[in-house]
């Protein structure tokens, strides 16, 4: 994930703080022995032409073939500027299905006076429900938390406590990774091992993003093998070195397989191993494509990849 993009996390928390902040068939909730395996795609990766033309652009993807998509847009209670109803009515109509989606849980989400999460995240739960999403992730941790131990211990627990309230909306918490969790050093270990080590898998799905922890040392197979189970959820991409001098830690993502990153490998050991039935593709920077066609073929790679 680049710059802008970690700049888009951040003020969207602080905009939501401030203002309240993959198979054709099967039934989203279905329990079943064995998940079904999904492959969708971040709208993030269609970020400005999602904040033009919503309708359009949901309807290109689905034209592609896509059928899941991850959003990375509630604001004010609204999914690009739709209620929860709404935008599902959207999706259905195009024949998407929104399986999960990114919003910020921040320490102002709690309210230490009553001991409760606020109406604000109850509602953020609820709309997660209402727009048929199963998997609610917050893809950042505060700067404040990441060195402070007893702070960063009571946050995962605050983590787990949602991970309960939003199972009673038939909905699954998450976290999603960046870059921090592995230049972090908690104790003997980096921040990731400590989220993980104290993090319910019951209760906090986690989502593995590949591509961000590629810079910072954080290497996915190796990852998969350590934890196998732990990643319910995976943000597919491809890296390659930067030539713009942005990028997260001197890489830009780039279309599946023409990258640095062994990904055919990652996803499968990912859907043998890692426990992982979500794969989410995210493309960010693009060398010059248009971003429609760049998600497209990454789409039709990983059909050619047996997914």
């Amino acid at each position: 994930m680049n710059t802008s993009r970690r700049n888009f996390i951040k003020n969207t928390s602080m905009a939501v703080a401030g203002a309240a902040l993959l198979s054709k068939s099967g039934d989203l909730f279905a329990s079943s022995p064995k998940k079904i395996v999904r492959v969708g795609v971040q709208l993030y990766s269609v970020r400005d032409a999602m904040h033009t033309d919503p309708k359009g652009s949901l309807k290109k993807l689905s034209d592609m073939g896509y059928i899941h998509v991850e959003h990375a847009d509630y604001i004010d209670r609204k999914f690009y500027g739709y209620s929860a109803k709404d935008f599902k009515k959207i999706l259905g109509d195009l024949g998407l299905q929104m399986n999960s989606g990114h919003v910020v849980m921040t320490e102002k989400d709690w309210d230490t006076s009553k001991n409760d999460f606020t109406d604000k995240w109850k509602y953020t739960i609820q709309d997660a429900a209402e727009a048929g999403q199963r998997y609610l992730v917050s893809p950042w941790l505060d700067e404040s938390l990441r060195h402070d131990h007893d702070k960063l211990k009571w946050f995962m627990d605050l983590f787990n406590k949602c991970g309960e309230l939003a199972q009673k909306s038939g909905v699954q918490f998450g976290y999603h990774n960046h870059n921090f969790e592995f230049s972090t050093k908690v104790g003997d270990g980096t921040l990731y091992d400590f989220i993980l080590a104290n993090t319910d898998p019951k209760l906090v799905a986690q989502q593995m993003d590949i591509g961000n922890m590629l810079g910072a040392g954080g290497i996915a197979l190796d990852l998969i093998k350590k934890y196998p189970g732990r990643f319910e959820l995976m943000h597919v991409k491809d890296e390659i070195k930067s030539t713009t001098g942005g990028g997260m830690d001197g890489y830009d993502s780039t279309i599946l397989g023409q990258g640095v990153m062994p990904v055919k490998d990652i996803v499968k050991e990912a859907r043998k191993n890692g426990g992982t039935s979500q794969f989410i593709i995210e493309q960010e920077s693009y060398q010059g494509k248009d971003p429609f066609d760049c998600v497209k073929i990454d789409l039709q790679t990983m059909k050619k990849w047996g997914f």
